[in-house]
């Protein structure tokens, strides 16, 4: 078998069905690469960093991207659906697989929390008379139902929710575009590339006050591995894969920095302001009839793409960690339309939970459940670099096979990632807003150190390093 091939032989078949065409990769991986984040969090970083966030927010993507290829080369070398978690399992040792998949999980299921009660209030913008919690509820059961059925229905449901974001974007850059170039509409006059440097320059608030700004700019892209979950279902995972994977820098530079771009030059970057979204300010200054109702939509298709992709992702992160006697047994198992059932309907138990708690205190259990995904995603992407960091190092040493899709830069661009994220966690602690991130983080690797303890009491084999016999390479 040559490198450019994926190793079959070593890839278990987990009964999943490969339902995932590549439409709805391509289109999952650009879905994980665009959310409320972006719609709505762009506003208070404009604020904070001025016209230098378009700066943060490429740099941010140049770290995801090195991420991204990272998991790429481990993916094409074991495509599994446990992926990060099973990576870290098998180079770092089971302690680090189970941390990793509950963490992961835990993220997915309070974003969802948050998410469903965003959708609500999304609903309540059209609907005033309809209680908040009716609208949570009825997201809840049709998206659980969507996850339920089979893996086909989701990856369309999250093809057509990509697709709307997707749209929206690319409509207000090219709209914007015309106000530059054409000078008409409201802004027409006052619409100028100069506005990303005539107020006060390019960093404002100084160069500190960007670089405070990454935190956020980092949460705005949680999701996008998301695409590595995809790859036990995936129709054929060694085209479908990089293909996504190699996209990003394009989804990044035109989703992300030409949309900011083109906003900034539009509007100048003092009308922005923290808990507004960029793009309703822009489309009001423009004077699109309705623009508040349009961006309020697609908003609500973001926040109901992130929570179908959470159930989606919960389910088989449990399935993973009860394969390996991490989790309960039960959710190991598949139902007939190979989705594992019983993993989905606790998680989304747990969410409907989130919904109750973020009624009762809204301000609080937002201010929680962000904190935790954030922390959860840190967690998670250093743990997909330390992974690869082991795996090239193995290669190199002639004891694995090289995957078809190698990073490039190899395992030095994983290090430059993992320094680069240690800073963002470092910038966290010192801002005091939100320092509760890590508070909630080390309980929650409290609650973790025990429950791993509880299990290695009843199953001693559990904690040892279980080293896959792959043949040696030459």
């Amino acid at each position: 078998m040559t490198s450019a091939q994926v190793d079959t032989e070593n890839v278990p078949e987990e009964g999943y069905e490969r339902g995932l065409g590549s439409r709805q990769v391509q289109m999952i991986a650009i879905g994980g690469a665009i959310g409320v984040g972006l719609f709505m969090g762009a506003g208070a970083n404009i604020a904070k960093a001025g016209p230098s966030i378009i700066l943060m927010y490429a740099l941010a993507g140049v770290v995801i991207f090195f991420i991204m290829r990272a998991l790429g080369e481990l993916l094409l070398y074991r495509p599994v659906s446990g992926s990060f978690a099973e990576y870290a399992r098998e180079f770092l040792g089971p302690f680090f697989g189970f941390v990793t998949g509950w963490t992961y999980w835990l993220m997915w299921v309070v974003t969802g929390m948050a998410e469903l009660t965003a959708a609500a209030i999304y609903i309540h913008f059209w609907f005033p008379e309809i209680p908040q919690w009716v609208s949570a509820l009825v997201f809840l059961v049709v998206l659980f139902g969507v996850n339920l059925i089979s893996v086909k229905i989701f990856g369309e449901v999250e093809f057509w929710f990509s697709m709307i974001k997707v749209t929206a974007i690319i409509g207000m850059i090219v709209i914007g575009l015309g106000v530059l170039t054409l000078g008409f509409s409201d802004a027409g006059d006052t619409a100028t590339v100069s506005n990303l440097w005539s107020h006060d320059g390019f960093f404002p608030n100084g160069i500190g006050s960007s670089l405070m700004t990454l935190q956020g700019v980092m949460f705005a892209y949680l999701a996008v591995e998301l695409v590595g979950v995809t790859a036990g279902e995936s129709e054929n995972p060694e085209k479908t894969l990089p293909k996504a994977i190699n996209t990003l820098p394009w989804r990044i530079i035109v989703f992300y920095v030409g949309s900011l771009l083109v906003i900034l030059s539009v509007v100048k970057w003092t009308e922005f302001s923290d808990g507004e979204s960029p793009f309703v300010h822009a489309f009001g200054e423009i004077g699109i009839p309705l623009a508040a109702g349009i961006v309020n939509f697609v908003v609500l298709t973001a926040a109901l793409s992130s929570c179908n992709s959470g159930m989606y992702s919960t389910g088989r992160m449990l399935r993973d960690l009860a394969s390996n006697s991490e989790a309960p047994g039960a959710f190991g198992k598949l139902n007939a339309r190979k989705t594992p059932a019983v993993g989905i309907t606790v998680s989304v138990a747990l969410m409907g939970i989130g919904v109750v708690l973020n009624y009762v205190v809204p301000e609080k259990a937002f201010l929680y459940v962000t904190s935790v995904a954030t922390a959860a995603g840190i967690w998670t992407w250093m743990m997909i670099l330390v992974s690869h960091i082991r795996y090239r190092a193995a290669v190199d040493a002639g004891r694995l096979r090289a995957s078809s899709f190698p990073a490039p830069g190899g395992a030095l661009f994983s290090w430059v990632a993992l320094l680069f994220l240690v800073g963002v966690t470092c910038m966290i602690a010192y801002d005091k807003d939100a320092r509760i991130c890590l508070y909630v983080a080390a309980g929650w690797a409290v609650a973790l150190g025990i429950g791993w303890a509880v299990l290695k009491s009843r199953n001693p084999q559990i904690a040892e390093r279980r080293d896959p016999e792959f043949e040696k390479v030459g």
